[in-house]
């Protein structure tokens, strides 16, 4: 099994995804190891001093103006983490808290936090043995971190709440922790509190959110040819001298693989045929303008997910070069809180787009001769209309998902933390959406396909032909009367969903952009 080594300097998304959703080990660097045992005999140090320090020995938050005796710090440690496992709601998918727990683990390494090497090693041990905490839905306002969700990460490192083992049952996690010969944890001074301090939950599901969507622009941009060619549009509109002089670098790639994926295509520039029309509507006109500025938007918040990867999001952090402890605020969720929101925009204006089409191929007026709906026999069959009904459903939602959770800001703590980022609920809307837009494209892949089938006598372009190829063979069928529909667009959606889509077309096409 791929095995990811955790060193001091951060992690990559591949590292997250590879431990998130592929189930990678985990290994500590023998240099985070040492700068572990640096920072922490400087918290040490500091904890034996009569003066208060932020998190070492006083309370936290509100209650930080308590000085806290060495006899209590244990007992203070332990109860932060008790006290703020107070998560709400249904459980949070294995994937997000497995993300979660191995970049609060990124952290620890940095030799930022005074955590000692053994709760470190704690942590890997629990995303070695597969048992993952219990964590709800709601508790996080994206700000001193996703308090609520790590803690119930850290309680199970403690042996306390519940977990889920490898066998997907939950359970108590002492006891699961004991069937993997793993030892409880006993947190020392600081080290409850560094265990909490994190923008890891909302950044897990950036980075988880940004793979998804990569696969789907460009599938988007599949099921958009696609389109064009059963409306019998033209593709000269994809040339690269027109988007040569608009330089956004997500355009071009846009136009480019949709005029890979229509070469040798029988079915372009038609549109001047029976119907003549000048330009074609700018649902298939503009879809390279509109995918190619999402595009843009998955390359600006990679580079914050990319920053994020190499940050140390604690509170207090040491500073080892200087042997002090110093409180900060780069644990405000912000600036990831803000490129999730700005992704659910550009997927919700994808979907948008996409459905538009969709309509297009189902209205005989507009579909350049087509039948009504793709029906069969139009009248006694419905076709696709309803497809579509649920298309536009997913569309309407996806907007509703796209109003920004990071305009809004709950005080909380006594007004101590009295602007937050709603950055946990940014990413949790941004899953859903990703979700959506992923069967938005299935359903737009699928009527396209049957209009493609339809129209007799012309050719689709090699790389159509195969994507509508793998499509049936993946369960989805072709054109005939009425049948039980769901099953059909579920056999799409899950071709889109785990990139078969994609695949057929590039067996034609090569690696598209």
């Amino acid at each position: 099994m791929h095995t990811v080594v955790v060193g001091t300097s951060g992690v990559t998304a591949s590292d997250v995804l590879a431990v998130a959703r592929a189930g990678a080990r985990v290994e500590i660097s023998e240099e985070a190891l040492a700068a572990l045992a640096e920072a922490r005999e400087i918290v040490e140090a500091l904890a034996a001093k009569p003066e208060p320090v932020y998190g070492v020995s006083t309370g936290f938050g509100a209650l930080a103006t308590r000085h806290i005796s060495q006899e209590l710090r244990t007992r203070l440690q332990r109860n932060i983490v008790r006290s703020h496992a107070a998560g709400m709601g249904p459980r949070v998918e294995r994937e997000v808290v497995r993300a979660l727990m191995f970049l609060r683990l990124k952290t620890v390494c940095s030799g930022h936090t005074g955590v000692r090497p053994g709760v470190a090693r704690a942590m890997a041990g629990l995303l070695n043995a597969g048992i993952t905490p219990v964590v709800h839905e709601y508790g996080s306002l994206g700000c001193s971190g996703d308090l609520a969700p790590l803690s119930h990460c850290a309680l199970a490192l403690m042996g306390e709440g519940e977990a889920e083992g490898p066998d997907g049952v939950v359970r108590p996690a002492a006891e699961l922790l004991a069937e993997h010969g793993l030892a409880p944890v006993e947190l020392r001074e600081k080290e409850g509190l560094a265990l909490l301090n994190g923008t890891d939950g909302m950044l897990g599901m950036l980075i988880m959110a940004l793979a998804d969507l990569e696969r789907l622009y460009t599938s988007a941009d599949v099921t958009a040819a696609l389109s064009l060619e059963a409306l019998l549009g033209t593709d000269r509109v994809l040339a690269p001298e027109l988007h040569a002089i608009r330089p956004h670098p997500g355009q071009g790639a846009s136009a480019a693989n949709m005029l890979a994926v229509l070469n040798g295509s029988g079915l372009t520039g038609h549109h001047q045929d029976d119907a003549p029309r000048v330009q074609d509507a700018y649902s298939v006109r503009c879809a390279p303008q509109v995918a190619g500025a999402g595009r843009d938007t998955l390359a600006h918040a990679r580079l914050v997910a990319e920053r994020e990867l190499a940050s140390a999001v604690d509170n207090p952090v040491v500073l080892p070069g200087e042997g002090r402890v110093e409180s900060n605020g780069n644990f405000h969720g912000a600036p990831v809180a803000y490129v999730l929101d700005f992704l659910a925009i550009a997927a919700a204006d994808l979907a948008s787009i996409a459905e538009r089409r969709t309509d297009r191929l189902l209205d005989k007026n507009r579909s350049h001769g087509l039948p009504p709906f793709l029906a069969d026999d139009a009248g006694v069959d419905s076709g696709l209309m309803i497809a579509q009904y649920t298309q536009a459903a997913l569309v309407s939602e996806m907007k509703r998902l796209a109003v920004p959770a990071s305009a809004d800001s709950i005080p909380s703590s006594a007004m101590q933390e009295d602007h937050v980022s709603m950055g946990w609920s940014a990413a949790r809307k941004l899953r859903t959406a990703v979700d959506n837009l992923t069967r938005v494209l299935a359903i737009e892949l699928y009527t396209a396909a049957r209009a493609v089938e339809l129209r007799e006598g012309l050719a689709p372009a090699p790389a159509t032909r195969a994507a509508i190829d793998a499509l049936r063979a993946a369960g989805a069928q072709g054109p005939g009367p009425d049948r039980f529909l769901a099953p059909d667009l579920a056999a799409a959606d899950a071709f889109v969903r785990n990139g078969g889509l994609v695949v057929a077309v590039e067996t034609v096409t090569g690696t598209l952009r």
